[in-house]
């Protein structure tokens, strides 16, 4: 897999890499207490580290619920409000747009309404200079770094077919976001057939798709990993620092399959692209 960020950072895992990666945040995820059924949050940006510990959650039987660092407190608040996570992994900082995001005070806020929580993993990200003393909480803190040593194979526990895999959320626009789950054996099935018959994808091809956390378009994207394909995972915006950002990627990192939408294609034109 291959996570780009907005400011042009590349970083590149192979199926190895994201193993042991996998492998010892379980580890450690386990020893804080983490079974099957227990629920972990993140919000985070669309980087490897949110792909590490969505698969090393649902390695262990755990229900993962993802949302993404530009929603507000109340937003973040009536999603994982509703249910318990046991753990937390949040970004201290992101980047959209050319600016650099500081999360320290928004997540404080949001710890403060999280009874439930007894780890918190904090991804310095866009904010190396994060510490722990930072964030005011009951529950343990620690850095992403010093959480986890990387190493080992991963192990998984079996689950029933429809145990839950993912609890998403539907937008909110009629009360408070609904929970909706998702179960383990479905979500490999349906994405699997969409990858491997709809979109033909094989292990030599490269799918992208724009996309934050906070959307089930994410959920689809990393499950191209059951193909044994390649991921583009993309943070930022899609038109800094210029409208044409995201169509370069398909040269630079041979993209087979771009996933996009109506208004980016609409934006594109109106900038007067043409992509060749």
């Amino acid at each position: 897999m291959v996570a780009i960020g907005e400011d042009g950072q590349r970083e590149q895992l192979s199926y190895a890499d994201l193993a042991a990666h996998v492998a010892g945040l379980q580890n450690s995820l386990r020893a804080a207490g983490v079974t099957q059924g227990d629920r972990v949050a993140a919000c985070m940006p669309n980087t490897w580290q949110t792909l590490v510990g969505m698969l090393a959650t649902t390695s262990l039987g755990a229900i993962w619920s993802c949302s993404s660092p530009d929603f507000g407190t109340q937003g973040v608040i009536d999603r994982f409000g509703q249910i318990e996570p046991k753990v937390l992994i949040t970004c201290a900082g992101y980047r959209y747009a050319g600016k650099t995001i500081d999360q320290s005070a928004k997540l404080n806020e949001i710890l403060e309404r999280l009874p439930s929580l007894e780890q918190l993993i904090i991804v310095p990200y866009a904010r190396p200079q994060a510490r722990v003393e930072d964030y005011q909480t009951h529950a343990s803190v620690s850095l992403w770094q010093d959480f986890y040593s990387t190493g080992g194979e991963p192990e998984f526990v079996a689950v029933p077919f429809d145990h839950p895999l993912y609890i998403l959320y539907s937008s909110g626009t009629t009360g408070v976001p609904k929970c909706i789950i998702h179960g383990t054996g479905g979500v490999l099935l349906t994405h699997l057939k969409e990858h491997g018959l709809h979109a033909d994808l094989a292990r030599e091809d490269c799918l992208f798709y724009y996309t934050t956390c906070g959307w089930m378009m994410w959920n689809w994207l990393v499950s191209v990993l059951a193909i044994g394909a390649t991921a583009v995972l993309y943070d930022g915006s899609p038109f800094h620092p210029g409208p044409e950002r995201l169509i370069d990627l398909i040269d630079a990192e041979r993209i087979s399959v771009f996933g996009t939408s109506p208004k980016f294609l609409a934006t594109l034109e109106k900038a007067g692209c043409s992509p060749a």
